[in-house]
């Protein structure tokens, strides 16, 4: 009798290993995730190889491994070219066995790759891009927008902005999906809080000289100067608008996408008063603090959000790949939806049905050169904006996903 009873306890046990065994499947045995970015453009600074140490520091909290498979971060630069990103992607999918894409600062891009991976039964993990059409009529279910888009950082700033007496506007605008979407996102909001838009003007990107572009900003007598793009055209254009007088004169200079790191580029004499909006910034609390100086001693800058996102991103992925006990896509992204989204800078996010990612957003003033009290001591957070104030609600979306 007793060794009938082992041999039973032998067999339920090799059972239930075997039943384990059969549930946790990764495909091609490891977890890969390809982070395209921007290293050799303008974004670099804001996204770059901050964005691939962001990605190996979530690598490095989660464990090593997801479900006994090792977890592996490859990278890759798109030049801020959509043809050049699209055959990065497709080459990683055809054989690469990238299960997921991360980041990918610019929105055409990124709009790119979104199409791609719904086709391909991937995953897209997206930090660095805005257009919000990305959940709204583009939306996806294989898309996390997970944290900013051009329809928070407008609302947020701009009634800010407004409340504070700018009620007259003009854009200067980076020619491209991302910077048409920002102008496009911020004029509805200006003009439901009683503002006006006396005009703007469109630039291609990595635009080096701003001059007539300040000139033609100056000469409008808009009480707003709102600059709709980002890196370095927005060091750029913030620049030379300050060395053309435009604040001296009254106006006041709007990033409507900034990051600490430009912020850091530009100076706080000529940055300060500018107001901002941003998903995380590094000296929140004490844990942002600890994992940032991490960061910082890898990369010798403050985190942007971007890479913050990165990092928060890809540590829901692997948490939603162990919940499930496989990296199957479909499963993998029904978990990342059902589980909260908790990390250093995200506390209580959730994914919702359209791929956008409900989190805090915060509205930021740049401080003086006066009020900074060490390195990198540049925001001086002014109001907390819950996600639900903060994001498109579902009653104004245009994603199918929604409607069901």
């Amino acid at each position: 009798m007793r060794g009938l009873l082992a041999c039973t306890m032998l067999a339920a046990m090799t059972s239930a290993a075997m039943t384990s065994a059969a549930t946790a499947q990764v495909s091609d045995d490891v977890v890969r995730i390809g982070v395209l970015t921007d290293l050799s453009s303008w974004g670099r600074d804001n996204s770059g190889p901050g964005s691939v140490e962001a990605a190996k520091m979530a690598v490095e909290e989660f464990g090593p491994t997801v479900l006994g498979k090792p977890i592996e971060i490859i990278s890759a630069d798109h030049q801020m070219k959509t043809d050049v990103g699209v055959q990065i992607v497709r080459g990683w999918f055809d054989n690469g066995k990238v299960d997921a894409v991360v980041d990918i600062p610019n929105s055409g891009i990124a709009i790119a790759v979104h199409n791609m991976v719904r086709e391909r039964g991937k995953i897209a993990l997206l930090s660095g891009p805005g257009a919000s059409s990305l959940t709204d009529e583009l939306c996806s279910p294989n898309t996390v927008h997970f944290t900013y888009d051009t329809y928070a950082l407008s609302k947020v700033t701009a009634s800010a902005v407004i409340k504070e007496g700018g009620k007259s506007w003009y854009f200067i605008t980076a020619d491209y999906a991302f910077g048409q979407q920002l102008e496009k996102d911020a004029t509805r909001f200006i003009n439901e809080m009683g503002g006006k838009v006396l005009g703007g003007v469109k630039h291609p990107t990595n635009t080096a000289d701003f001059s007539s572009f300040a000139l033609q900003a100056q000469s409008s007598k808009s009480d707003v100067v709102a600059f709709a793009n980002a890196g370095q055209d927005t060091d750029n254009a913030i620049k030379q608008s300050g060395e053309f007088g435009l604040v001296q004169g009254g106006q006041k200079l709007v990033g409507l996408l900034m990051f600490d790191t430009d912020v850091h580029a530009i100076g706080l004499k000529a940055a300060q008063g500018t107001y901002m909006t941003t998903a995380s910034y590094w000296a929140m609390d004490e844990a942002t603090r600890a994992w940032s100086k991490k960061f910082y001693e890898r990369t010798k800058v403050m985190p942007t959000m971007i890479q913050t996102g990165v990092y928060g991103s890809v540590l829901h992925y692997l948490k939603a790949i162990k919940a499930a006990g496989t990296d199957d896509s479909a499963k993998v992204m029904a978990k990342m939806r059902e589980l909260p989204i908790e990390d250093i800078f995200v506390h209580g996010g959730k994914l919702r049905e359209d791929g956008r990612v409900i989190r805090d957003m915060y509205l930021a003033k740049v401080k003086s050169p006066e009020q900074s009290k060490e390195p990198w001591d540049y925001l001086d957070i002014v109001k907390t904006v819950k996600g639900e104030d903060a994001f498109r609600p579902i009653s104004e979306s245009k994603c199918p996903l929604l409607k069901k």
